[in-house]
């Protein structure tokens, strides 16, 4: 019988290890200009050797060329990789106070004022966070009277909400976890149903619904009528049935039901994590007379070089060998941000021309003329590898004159029609879409029918598919499409 218990064994295997800078421009590579600007920043704040250059102030290709000649001087060693322990961070926050005072009196050139200081303090205030759902619900409550267990029901209640501000138990069980009596979890629950925004803290999307119609003063409209009494109906848009059931007219119940589908289905989720942010475009594409320029977005990178200071320390030979050896380490980790940041921008603008070339016809004339395109195709033609192709895109946004796009929605595959020419897919999304706008409400297009208004215009495709992309556009089907005079 073998033996149990620990064993030794031996064993070969390949692994792939990144280095730190390895990481560090792969993570600047994918990071989209906003992500980018607070990882700069914070590099900012961590190498005392990096400075932050004006908006005048010279470029980071000069600074390149700048750290090139130094190191040429024998000034500053070659890139190497360093094991950095806690006590080389420490060393660097000593040499921050030592040389503070240093700084001020023997950097003439002031390239760092307190003026750039208060700048960069301006970047990080500026960056807010948003409040979530819960921090709302709890400041109203706050400006509540109400006695301590209907707070603490409150609080337990708050913390019961699922993502679309509904809760997740029903009061009898949440009243069984919280130890708290029935009727305070039930008085707690109707002041939670008061809060803003209106629907919130209720069970389903039918209670949701009725609550927000009880707080405009509407609980005996026709439109809260549908939602107590005909909701499978509603579910189902049964126009007709609906209205023969609540004894109304075809256009009263369709009026009812636009009443409806103004309310919010799901109060919770515009405190979403999402909910507010911004896109900026890191590219954005103009006309010029009968060409195409390319502008990169710079605006929310802070244009960086390597501090004269600490170069002017190492020169005069203030500080012992071992203090000299950590400040060349970051410099070097300070021109390989600088070198990674360029090469980002670079990547990114050979990837756009590259996409202009091949989308040529989307630029100039709108979706209708997307082409099918692939990431290798572009990889190819760039002389990089499809992953960084599409680490390059990542979370990335193109402004065109059609609008702001990201830059993976140039990446699509299609069909070909019967003239030879190939159609992206998202190109037939479009048309779909324009088909049913344009059709009837009173006898919408079936699935079946766009299939064959498609196939007219040279594009052949299956019903099935012509249903998925409806599906993917959020278009209802045929029967939920109908409206009735």
């Amino acid at each position: 019988m073998a033996s149990q218990g620990l064993q030794q064994v031996q064993k070969q295997a390949q692994t792939l290890v990144l280095a730190p800078q390895l990481r560090q421009s792969l993570k600047i590579l994918q990071a989209p200009s906003l992500e980018l600007r607070n990882t700069i920043l914070e590099e900012l704040q961590a190498n005392p050797t990096l400075e932050e250059l004006s908006v005048d102030g010279i470029s980071i290709e000069h600074e390149t060329q700048e750290a090139s000649e130094s190191e040429g001087s024998g000034e500053v060693e070659n890139d190497v990789e360093m094991d950095l322990s806690d006590a080389d961070y420490s060393i660097l926050n000593k040499l921050n106070e030592d040389y503070r005072e240093y700084f001020a009196q023997e950097n003439s050139g002031k390239t760092y004022t307190s003026e750039d200081a208060e700048k960069r303090q301006h970047f990080f205030d500026s960056l807010v966070s948003e409040t979530s759902l819960q921090e709302h619900l709890l400041h109203q409550a706050d400006l509540i009277e109400m006695s301590k267990m209907e707070r603490e029901a409150i609080d337990y209640l708050v913390g019961s909400l699922d993502d679309r501000g509904f809760l997740t138990s029903s009061l009898s069980d949440l009243s069984l976890l919280a130890d708290l009596p029935l009727k305070i979890v039930q008085h707690a629950s109707e002041i939670l149903k008061g809060f803003d925004p209106a629907g919130i803290g209720t069970m389903d999307l039918k209670d949701c619904l009725l609550t927000q119609l009880k707080l405009q003063g509407r609980s005996g409209c026709l439109a809260a009528r549908i939602i107590r009494d005909q909701f499978d109906l509603l579910l189902r848009r049964r126009i007709p049935e609906i209205a023969r059931k609540t004894t109304s007219t075809v256009p009263d119940v369709q009026a009812a039901l636009e009443e409806i589908a103004s309310l919010d289905p799901a109060p919770g989720r515009k405190f979403s994590e999402d909910s507010n942010r911004v896109i900026v475009p890191d590219v954005r594409v103009e006309k010029d007379g009968d060409d195409w320029i390319i502008i990169l977005n710079n605006d929310y990178i802070p244009r960086l070089r390597i501090s004269n200071t600490y170069k002017d320390i190492i020169a005069k030979g203030v500080i012992n060998s071992k203090d000299k050896e950590y400040i060349r380490e970051k410099i070097r980790s300070g021109k390989f941000l600088i070198n990674s940041i360029e090469q980002r921008q670079q990547t990114i603008e050979r990837i756009t021309e590259e996409i202009l070339k091949y989308q040529r016809d989307f630029f100039e004339e709108g979706v209708s003329r997307l082409k099918p395109l692939t990431m290798n195709q572009i990889a190819q033609e760039v002389g990089v590898h499809e992953t960084t192709v599409s680490r390059a895109i990542a979370n990335k946004y193109i402004e065109t004159p059609h609008g702001v796009f990201e830059f993976k929605y140039f990446f699509t595959p299609g069909y070909t029609s019967s003239d030879g020419q190939s159609v992206s897919n998202k190109s037939i999304k479009d048309r779909i879409a324009t088909i049913i706008e344009g059709e009837n409400t009173a006898k919408p297009f079936s699935d079946q029918d766009v299939v064959k208004i498609l196939a007219e215009e040279d594009v052949k495709i299956a019903r099935r598919t012509v249903a998925k992309y409806r599906e993917e556009l959020g278009i209802l089907p045929t029967n939920l499409r109908r409206r009735y005079d």
